[in-house]
């Protein structure tokens, strides 16, 4: 085991970690990535840190050797501490690095708190696992999914890295695609929904023609496959606007499973049926296009197959 394994911080102050970055130019396998960066360690001590959890692929901590790498990969080894292992059964991190986490948020789990429910939320879980490793660290909401939304979320792990996607968002985000189930089969089964948007004194968002009442909503649709009783249907925005499909969903006259709150009859899946599976966009800082997807929950494929 490497002599300064686990430095952990003490008691009035915090032990900084020693971190070094050894970006991956062609494809190779880890250990033979890490043999070639440190020709001053020996592969005994390399293969330490890695069964240590002190080696992190792409921000995650791995201890598998052979993980296949690609150009454009980030390895690092923390020479002091092991990585911590982020572990919550409804929030699991998908990718991580200096600037920026993707995440899957699993239903149920709120983005961010409110005065009912300050802790246990996505942000107050990743906002733990940064300080873990200094408390320092913090992270920042990009943007947000409903609580009963599950899928792609990313946070930013800078305030530079928050607004430069906050401020320039409708370029940075190029694509965003979801998945739904909806009531009945949409006719036709491919097409587009556009519509002003506006809420009233309920919180209840609703659709209208009239442009100085509303903000533009843009939902391309397609279905994928349906039963007659439900159908799964994939959604794309050209605009991000807070309930934009449930709202949309339900002006077709096929509300999504479970949304009682949009004019759902039905609840089989016991949730709202709504992910959000894939998430592409230009990287804050590295201006690299980072696509990441997720698939669609095994209910949603179930309960709409013939």
């Amino acid at each position: 085991m490497p002599r300064n394994k686990q430095q952990r911080p003490r008691r009035g102050g915090f032990a900084p970690e020693v971190i070094k970055e050894f970006p991956v130019a062609a494809p190779t396998q880890l250990l033979a990535h890490l043999i070639a960066s440190m020709p001053d360690r020996k592969r005994t001590v390399i293969k330490q840190y890695l069964a240590h959890n002190q080696v992190a692929v792409n921000g995650r901590p791995v201890r598998q050797f052979d993980v296949e790498l690609n150009p454009g990969d980030s390895v690092k080894v923390n020479f002091t501490h092991e990585f911590k292992v982020f572990y919550n059964r409804r929030l699991k991190i998908v990718y991580e690095d200096n600037d920026i986490i993707v995440v899957n948020k699993g239903y149920g789990l709120l983005s961010m708190g409110n005065d009912k429910t300050p802790d246990g939320t996505a942000y107050s879980l990743l906002r733990d696992y940064v300080k873990w490793s200094d408390p320092r660290n913090k992270i920042f909401i990009v943007h947000r999914l409903d609580r009963d939304t599950s899928g792609l979320m990313m946070f930013a792990k800078s305030m530079e890295a928050k607004e430069r996607m906050q401020h320039n968002w409708n370029n940075m985000v190029l694509s965003r695609t979801y998945v739904a189930v909806v009531e009945g089969m949409i006719d036709p089964a491919e097409g587009t929904v556009r519509s002003y948007l506006a809420e009233n004194s309920r919180y209840e968002v609703y659709s209208t023609d009239d442009p100085s009442e509303g903000q533009l909503a843009v939902t391309r649709y397609r279905t994928v496959q349906g039963n007659g009783k439900f159908s799964l249907v994939e959604l794309n925005l050209d605009t991000g606007r807070k309930n934009q499909i449930r709202v949309h969903m339900k002006d077709l006259g096929h509300p999504i499973s479970g949304d009682r709150k949009y004019g759902a009859e039905s609840s089989p899946l016991h949730r709202l049926a709504l992910h959000a599976s894939t998430l592409k966009f230009i990287h804050p800082m590295r201006q690299e296009i980072m696509d990441f997807s997720v698939p669609a929950p095994a209910g949603f494929i179930a309960i709409t197959r013939r």
